[in-house]
């Protein structure tokens, strides 16, 4: 099991509105290069996006299923690989002053990386979630940012 927290300098009412928009995963979660929501009732129970893997002239696509939902804390989801088998990611969103503190938790779930579960494995989710996490923060940083820009002259001090 992989488990790994960012703090994140927006709170989780901001983190929760990037979650919340199943087209944004690709700009923060490592690996994707394009997701779409299946229909628009994403993030809710049961609800779908597709995601898209380039690994160079490949393609791979699969499908991130809402398995359980509280907003705006708790978001856990099953990626399903297709023939690399699911794994379990949980999203869990705390209040940390005014800020927040950004849990993911990750493992396989079924398939072969399920069977091929270790701890090699697990490190390699722990390289993959401090970039995610970096990407994220960024993400909900800028967009919050970039909402709270007074429109006109940005020269004015």
């Amino acid at each position: 099991m992989a488990v790994r927290h960012q703090l994140i300098q927006r709170p989780p009412t901001a983190v929760w509105g990037v979650l919340e928009n199943g087209s944004r995963y690709a700009d923060w979660v490592v690996g994707t290069s394009d997701s779409r929501p299946v229909d628009d009732s994403w993030p809710e129970l049961d609800s779908q996006i597709e995601y898209t893997v380039r690994l160079g002239p490949w393609t791979v696509g699969g499908r991130t299923i809402v398995r359980r939902v509280e907003p705006p804390h708790l978001l856990e989801l099953e990626v399903d690989s297709g023939p690399l088998g699911t794994a379990r990611i949980a999203i869990e969103i705390r209040p940390w002053g005014e800020d927040s503190l950004v849990i993911i938790d990750e493992h396989p779930l079924r398939g072969p990386g399920g069977l091929l579960h270790n701890s090699l494995v697990d490190a390699l989710f722990q390289v993959r979630h401090r970039t995610m996490l970096s990407r994220l923060a960024d993400v909900v940083e800028q967009e919050t940012t970039a909402a709270v820009l007074p429109t006109g002259d940005l020269t004015q001090a």
